[in-house]
């Protein structure tokens, strides 16, 4: 073989392999569209700290490598501008311009075509004349958004609140967080919580026309998946269970001084109950029988009135949880180590419920058990031939796109559970929390 034909043999292979390397990456960024389908993990594995000690005394970084969220970075004399949207670096050494959607689903454009967009810019000292401060802060800030699919408590603790925690942890509450798209439902609801992340009010930054001046400003909240914290880039290496602290330290109080009694060895158990799609239709003869295999029975209706500290009490104070798979499974947060954790998973949403809701139960230490329904169980039966694809062969129905699974899977079925087949779940989850006391006795 002459040396050239062998330096193309050569090069052929390099190119093959790097092709090989490249495309699991590629698909996974291909497989990422829409509210419930995939979200990869970034590209670079990106620590908070590193794009703000890459910052001198003064300037202006954005980090755009990850695949959920963008974050930039801002150092020196900082002042807010809401008027013009933007966000102003005082400074005669260089000139710097970017945008940003401080939201933490950057890949969904039809998400992020809602969301406010940022100015982060330089000003000249002379021209920061007119942009005095009104209010100093000794503190830095973080601003994210409350847009987007917020009101979606599924959303508003994975895009919203852990991100925050997550950025905000460094600090040790010494931050002022600023709010774009700002809902007063929605400080109402969660206050709370940023209560125990921050010792200083939020500011509604298009509400609040003052000029608010900062030594340092973080815009943009980092994401590390679904309902999870990696231990590896958090300060002294925080994990799920510390933001499930800040959950008990915002409403345990009202949760310790009403449960005052010592726990029964009949396991209290939460049926998590859906109205409309994905509602279970036998709910009574469930419950009837849960009680008969040995459990206390609590049937929680959780809503967008229903006060977290009412949810926080029935999940903190549960031995296990069931629901159907959807946005209130997020409540699993609220669960103590070591309680059981059921998700009835209806046809066609395998994937979503264990990459959503299972693989996070099982990290944050819960007994997690799938109970998928067969087509006998689903409403789809009665609209759908036996040998349709919807029932047949499900994942060829999801390839179709995220609308076409929403309205078919999602908005579409409700669950008949098989009593008989449904007790074998809750016999082994009651054996698994007997022991589990039997053990620690």
């Amino acid at each position: 073989m002459s040396n050239i034909a062998l330096l193309r043999l050569t090069i052929l292979c390099s190119l093959l392999s790097f092709t090989l390397l490249l495309a699991p990456r590629l698909l996974s960024h291909a497989a990422a569209s829409e509210e419930d389908q995939e979200n990869p993990q970034p590209l670079v594995q990106d620590d908070e700290h590193v794009a703000a000690l890459s910052l001198s005394n003064s300037g202006m970084f954005c980090d755009r490598s990850a695949f959920r969220s963008d974050v930039c970075f801002m150092r020196g004399d900082v002042r807010t501008h809401s008027a013009s949207n933007s966000i102003l670096l005082v400074s005669q050494n260089f000139t710097a311009a970017e945008t940003i959607k401080p939201y933490t689903r950057k890949w969904e454009t039809g998400v992020m075509d809602t969301i406010a967009e940022l100015r982060l810019r330089t000003v000249d000292p002379d021209d920061a004349r007119a942009h005095t401060c009104d209010v100093r802060h000794d503190v830095p800030a973080v601003v994210f958004s409350t847009g987007g699919y917020t009101g979606n408590v599924y959303h508003d603790f994975n895009d919203g609140l852990i991100p925050l925690f997550i950025t905000s942890h460094q600090f040790d509450r010494k931050v002022v967080f600023i709010v774009l798209d700002h809902h007063p439902w929605w400080l109402a609801r969660y206050g709370k919580v940023l209560s125990r992340l921050s010792h200083h009010p939020p500011i509604d930054f298009a509400g609040d026309q003052r000029t608010h001046c900062f030594s340092e400003v973080i815009v943009g909240l980092r994401i590390h998946g679904e309902l999870a914290v990696d231990p590896a880039r958090m300060k002294n290496n925080a994990t799920i269970a510390d933001f499930r602290q800040v959950l008990d330290d915002a409403y345990g109080p009202r949760v310790k001084r009403i449960t005052t009694s010592a726990r029964s060895r009949r396991p209290k158990l939460v049926i998590v109950q859906r109205n409309g799609s994905r509602a279970i239709e036998n709910e009574g003869a469930v419950a009837s029988m849960a009680a008969a295999a040995g459990f206390r029975v609590e049937v929680l209706r959780p809503g967008a009135s229903t006060a977290l500290a009412r949810i926080h009490r029935a999940m903190s104070t549960c031995d296990a949880m069931v629901g159907v798979h959807g946005a209130a499974m997020a409540h699993i947060l609220f669960m103590r180590p070591g309680t059981a954790f059921v998700q009835i998973v209806p046809v066609g949403t395998d994937w979503p419920a264990a990459a959503y809701y299972g693989d996070p139960a099982t990290k944050m230490g819960l007994r997690y058990e799938a109970y998928r329904i067969l087509p006998r169980e689903s409403s789809l039966l009665g609209e759908y031939r036996e040998e349709d694809e919807v029932l047949r062969d499900p994942d060829s129905v999801n390839a179709k796109g995220w609308e076409t699974t929403k309205k078919v899977y999602l908005d579409g079925q409700r669950v008949t559970l098989d009593l008989v087949r449904f007790r074998r779940s809750l016999v082994r989850v009651r054996q698994y929390l007997i022991s589990r006391w039997t053990f620690n006795s």
